[in-house]
């Protein structure tokens, strides 16, 4: 039967967007990221039409425990509760406050009763699960302790990264923060781009517009964008709530590649974070066999940590391992057809992998 805030524990179903001050209670937990705001939630049920069914435990006034999960029916992958869909590490907080197999029970009680195939979690945090769960996935996830003495973080950088930081400025290449729609278009195509030398389709256009409307225009996150002789060339998109930012998109057009942008357009990005005093810098997910992209992030002097998935199946009442594919056959498919077929494609697809 359905939950209500007289459930076991006190734990409530919540949908964020109907929680009047959501986003001021998030504040009042430590642990909370951008991820659980109302402005992501936002992004992702006007993209892709997902139902926000939050798991959550207050006690006077303050967010002790919480569990987002967005429902997504599709006739492609089923109904199923995934908490977050396209978020790299999105971990339940406050589990300490509760038996954590408790509060995790309440969330698979509604899942049983609302139909889901399964449930997505993408990251434990503090959930403790019995040592034989298996993950569904594993990644590597990077993260930069901030302060504003940027001249110290940087001295930190590998030796390497400070010598591409120092090409790029010495190539003439210029960055700038920015919080406009154009820069997201001209982000939206290097990303289609950097997508399709990767073998895989785009996000949808109206994704980036969504986060322009629910994110930058309410000045939670910004476009770092490089430019050389005029041309946009590198780009990365940031998120940032409660002290913490995020380097959530990296994009560029290889044709440049020896410019180095990439490297001093995230560097900018770090030192105005630095600026603006946030105290962390997540870089999100890292496939385990991409050497390449975590030696980048390791050249920034970052920590590193291990992000595991897990996905429940409902009916077989276990959790189960295998998540979906990122590297394969299809990689080489996408990889030859041509930007705007890509483009069609992500324009139907995204909506059911969540």
């Amino acid at each position: 039967m359905p939950l209500s805030t007289d459930a076991i524990l006190d734990v409530s179903r919540i949908n964020p967007l109907n929680h009047a001050g959501w986003d001021d209670l998030l504040l009042t937990n430590r642990q909370t990221s951008f991820f659980h705001t109302t402005h992501w939630a936002r992004v992702l049920r006007d993209s892709y039409n997902y139902i926000p069914v939050y798991f959550a435990r207050i006690d006077r006034g303050k967010l002790k425990s919480l569990i987002p999960v967005m429902e997504i029916q599709s006739s492609l992958t089923g109904r199923r509760g995934v908490a977050l869909p396209f978020t790299d590490n999105c971990f339940p907080i406050g589990i300490s406050e509760v038996p954590s197999v408790k509060l995790l029970g309440e969330v698979q009680e509604y899942g049983a009763t609302a139909g889901w195939k399964s449930i997505e979690l993408r990251g434990e945090g503090s959930l403790v699960l019995d040592q034989d769960t298996p993950a569904s996935a594993i990644f590597l996830g990077h993260k930069l302790k901030l302060h504003r003495d940027i001249d110290a973080i940087y001295n930190k950088f590998h030796k390497g990264m400070k010598s591409a930081i120092k090409k790029g400025i010495r190539e003439g290449v210029e960055v700038s923060i920015c919080s406009s729609m154009e820069a997201l278009d001209a982000f939206y195509m290097l990303n289609c781009l950097t997508r399709k030398l990767h073998g895989l389709p785009p996000q949808p256009h109206s994704f980036f517009k969504n986060i322009y409307k629910n994110v930058i225009l309410n000045h939670l996150g910004f476009v770092s964008l490089a430019t050389y002789k005029g041309s946009p060339v590198s780009g990365a998109v940031f998120f940032y709530f409660n002290k913490r930012a995020i380097y959530k998109y990296g994009a560029s057009d290889r044709a440049y590649q020896q410019l180095r942008a990439n490297n001093l357009t995230l560097y900018e990005g770090i030192r105005w974070c630095c600026e603006n005093g946030f105290e962390e810098l997540c870089f999100g997910r890292s496939d385990m066999a991409n050497a390449g992209l975590i030696h980048f992030k390791n050249s920034f002097g970052t920590e590193q940590e291990i992000i595991r998935y897990y996905k429940y199946d409902v009916q077989r009442d276990k959790f189960i391992q295998g998540g979906p594919a990122t590297i394969g056959f299809h990689n080489r498919i996408f990889r030859n057809l041509p930007l705007p077929v890509l483009k069609g494609i992500g324009a139907l697809l995204y909506k059911h992998l969540g």
